[in-house]
């Protein structure tokens, strides 16, 4: 929510997997008591009950946000999520939070649980579709990683095996070369 309010554009991966302190029972019954509220006259005028991880998450990160304030809505306008790691994502770069993993934050004996559980307990319907295309996604980034690994060997092996003449390397070095 800090780097959204900083206008850092965040896209949050795999929110199925996301760890919430808490056993899932715990969770259960929070997220049922937060179910249960509704207005009175007409229910489809709100609360909605999102069903799917990445909806609870936004949520949730919406109201770390002053989100009826026009620097809140352009916050969360910078704000995406998903479900598993969808096209244009996994070919990028990721970063971690290290503040948010779960070594850092919960004491190893505490119980845990994932809010893909939870959004399986109340109807959302996608969590083995997402669980299996992620199987799949994992198996061509390990094959992409490993063609990597090999490129950079055989070019590191060629960058010693090259000789160098010293005129060359006088002027390697000028240019900050070496």
């Amino acid at each position: 929510a800090k780097e959204l309010l900083n206008g850092q554009q965040v896209v949050l991966l795999r929110c199925e997997d996301m760890n919430m302190s808490g056993s899932l029972y715990r969770a259960k019954l929070k997220y049922a008591n937060f179910k249960r509220k509704k207005t009175n006259s007409n229910p489809r005028h709100g609360p909605f009950h999102q069903r799917a991880p990445s909806k609870i998450l936004w949520r949730t990160i919406r109201g770390m946000v002053p989100h009826k304030a026009a620097r809140g809505a352009a916050a969360l306008d910078r704000l995406k999520c998903f479900e598993g790691i969808p096209h244009p994502f996994d070919r990028k770069k990721r970063m971690v939070i290290p503040a948010a993993l779960k070594v850092l934050r919960l004491r190893p004996e505490r119980k845990f649980c994932k809010l893909g559980d939870l959004s399986n307990l109340f109807g959302w319907k996608h969590q083995e579709l997402i669980s299996r295309l992620e199987g799949q996604r994992k198996v061509k980034s390990e094959a992409f990683h490993k063609k990597k690994v090999a490129t950079q060997r055989s070019q590191k092996a060629a960058g010693t095996k090259v000789k160098v003449s010293a005129e060359d390397r006088k002027v390697l070095e000028a240019a900050g070369f070496a």
